[in-house]
């Protein structure tokens, strides 16, 4: 039986249908998947690796990411540009218990996405 490590293969992050950008706890861009570099190059924002994220948040969404780097707390919403909807999903990101920065993670969602509620 052959056994495959995926893990030192494969970063799964690139293969995903969404950009995942990552701020250290100073809001430093410190990675980015691919969807996130193609996603920021069309904005004319390019590479922003080693970059201030805060500096490319307009108000209030740069007051909002500051208190967010100030006392971790997650943020969800959706947005519509050109006809496209978006779900953003911002969350602290942790290691070994200690809060190291944000990870947002945005997709596309159809306009009409059913809702569920399940018991």
């Amino acid at each position: 039986m052959k056994i495959i490590n995926h893990q030192s293969s494969m970063n799964w992050t690139d293969g995903f249908l969404g950009a995942i950008t990552v701020c250290d706890c100073k809001g430093i861009v410190v990675y980015m998947n691919e969807r996130s570099k193609q996603q920021f190059a069309k904005s004319g924002d390019g590479d922003l690796m080693g970059k201030s994220l805060i500096e490319c948040h307009p108000e209030p969404a740069r007051s909002l990411l500051l208190k967010m780097l100030a006392e971790p707390f997650s943020n969800s919403y959706t947005i519509e540009k050109k006809g496209i909807r978006k779900m953003i999903h911002q969350t602290p990101w942790m290691e070994n218990g200690e809060f190291k920065g944000v990870v947002e993670i945005s997709f596309e969602i159809p306009m009409d996405m059913p809702h569920h509620i399940r018991g």
